[in-house]
C-alpha cells in the first residue's frame, strides 16, 4: 500500500513564516507531464479543492490533488535553503532518475 507524502517541520515552520495559513492558503504540490524527464513539479500557494489529500500541522496545510498523489507516495516535501537559494524540495522514491533542475523527474 502506499503511503501519502510526509511533509517536514521544516516545511510546515517556512509556511508559518510566509503566512500561507493566515491567508488560507495551503501548499500545493502536483505532479504535470513535461520538464526535461517527463514529469515535473508544480508548487505554489493554492487553495484547497474538494478532492485534495490535506496533510495539516499548527494550521499549516499542504495539499496534493488525486490525480498527483500516486507519483508522490511516500515522497518527502521539505524546506531547503542553499547558498543558491532556499525552495521546497521533494525527495521522491518513485522517481527513477531526475534532472539537476530539481524539478523534473521520470518514473
Amino acid at each position: 500500500m502506499n503511503l501519502p507524502p510526509k511533509v517536514t517541520d521544516r516545511a510546515y515552520e517556512r509556511l508559518a513564516e510566509i503566512g500561507a495559513g493566515a491567508q488560507g492558503k495551503a501548499l500545493r504540490v502536483a505532479v504535470e507531464g513535461g520538464g526535461c524527464s517527463g514529469f515535473q513539479y508544480e508548487i505554489k500557494l493554492d487553495d484547497a479543492a474538494d478532492d485534495d489529500l490535506v496533510l495539516e500541522r499548527k494550521g499549516e496545510r499542504v495539499v496534493v490533488d488525486s490525480v498527483s498523489l500516486p507519483f508522490l507516495a511516500d515522497a518527502v516535501i521539505d524546506f531547503s535553503e542553499e547558498l543558491i537559494g532556499a525552495r521546497f524540495t521533494i525527495e521522491n522514491p518513485n522517481a527513477t532518475s531526475s534532472c539537476g533542475c530539481g524539478t523534473s523527474f521520470s518514473m
